[in-house]
């Protein structure tokens, strides 16, 4: 089991508790319906892990006045310090206010609790992006700069599948540096990086480590699946949701948003949601605008060539089941009518395995999950599918996927 936890300021003090969203890890099957970063809904899963803990990270910024919807410029690489002295005023700690509704975590009716997350500024016009998790159910939002002023902020717009979130805060324009994003399709494991933020409420904190892995699947506060994420193994522990991930010229190549932890602390196996998919995502949001995402409706399952040979079938993306009304329902595609066991893996058999869409070829649930993003509702796309040991084309009109 997968969990989120938040740090708790309580009347009786502060406490750990639980994070309302319990996230559950899969394996292989999911609903296509995607955008940039995130696009799977979890369905049914192979071997989970037991008793893992997710909590969100940090932050991190720099100070450039670069506009961050564009590319940052690659420069000479910095210092740990030098990053930390450019980039640290840019990072914000926030303070969340909700109310604990009818009986409340300690069982006190009517009371409300305070969280704190991290984020960073984005422009110069007050936009601050943090995890849509921190502030999910928020009565009240401040945010403290480097500096130990705190400025109120409202909500401009979140997205939980992509699980960001955009404030505004009413800030002087002396405090509002953007930091600039990284073309996070660039990164490489083995990068260094470095994370800023205020973990357990100590702001300020930066973190160093490398790009451990790339193109982790994390499970978003909705339960669909963000794509692509980085993994790193700079330290990030509670209080840091919201924060980014730097590389060596200080620049965003991701905000942080869970780690992997079997004791709830930092285990050195952290997850950041990319740059790219901030600044689809972000760029949608600034403008009070909601995130449209096509949508496929199907739950699949990739089905490696090793495993193809042994059912007979074809290598590709197996449909295992169908959402009903879904475009995928609608263009008449067919779902698995039965299973087989390869190797010790139970595949799906029977239905439409999906090998191409448009003549991209696909080899994977992520690759079909990454074109289906890379497009927009009411896109019409051609899957070819092998089908009873016939090659077949279907068209489909994507829709817009369900919150």
């Amino acid at each position: 089991m997968i969990h989120l936890w938040h740090e708790i300021t309580t009347p009786e003090g502060t406490d750990t508790v639980p994070y309302k969203i319990l996230l559950i890890a899969v394996a292989s099957a999911a609903l296509i319906g995607a955008g940039v970063g995130a696009g799977t809904y979890a369905a049914v899963g192979g071997s989970s892990k037991s008793a893992t803990t997710v909590v969100t990270p940090p932050v991190s910024s720099s100070s450039s006045s670069t506009s961050s919807s564009t590319f940052a410029s690659q420069q000479t690489p910095l210092s740990v310090g030098e990053i930390y002295k450019r980039d640290a005023p840019s990072v914000v700690q926030i303070t969340v206010t909700t109310s604990s509704g009818s009986g409340g975590v300690f069982g006190q009716g009517g009371q409300s609790q305070q969280a704190q997350g991290s984020g960073f500024v984005y422009d110069t016009q007050g936009d601050v992006v943090t995890d849509q998790h921190v502030v999910d159910g928020a009565t009240a939002i401040s945010v403290k700069f480097a500096n130990g002023a705190s400025y109120k902020a409202t909500l401009v717009g979140s997205d939980a599948s992509s699980d960001l979130a955009v404030i505004k805060v009413n800030a002087p324009a002396s405090l509002l540096h953007p930091l600039a994003l990284a073309d996070s399709s660039r990164v490489a494991v083995g990068d260094g990086v470095v994370a800023i933020g205020s973990p357990f409420g100590l702001q300020g904190t930066i973190t160093s480590g490398i790009v451990s892995a790339l193109h982790r699947d994390i499970t978003a506060p909705n339960n669909f699946t963000i794509t692509d994420t980085i993994q790193t193994d700079a330290a990030i522990n509670h209080g840091n949701s919201g924060g980014v991930l730097l590389d060596s010229s200080g620049h965003v190549i991701g905000v942080t948003a869970q780690i992997d932890s079997e004791s709830g602390g930092n285990d050195g196996v952290g997850f950041a949601i990319p740059s790219n998919t901030v600044r689809s995502v972000v760029s949608q949001l600034v403008g009070g605008g909601s995130v449209q995402r096509a949508y496929l409706g199907v739950h699949i399952q990739t089905i490696p060539s090793d495993a193809a040979a042994q059912i007979g079938g074809a290598a590709g993306v197996e449909v295992t089941s169908i959402v009903a009304g879904s475009p995928a329902s609608k263009a008449g595609l067919k779902a698995a009518t039965g299973s087989q066991v390869v190797n010790g893996q139970q595949y799906a058999t029977g239905g439409d395995v999906i090998t191409a869409i448009d003549g991209h070829s696909v080899s994977s649930a992520d690759t079909l999950q990454t074109e289906v993003a890379g497009r927009k509702p009411g896109t019409k796309v051609t899957l070819t599918v092998s089908r009873n040991g016939s090659t077949k084309t279907i068209t489909v009109t994507l829709g817009t996927r369900p919150s």
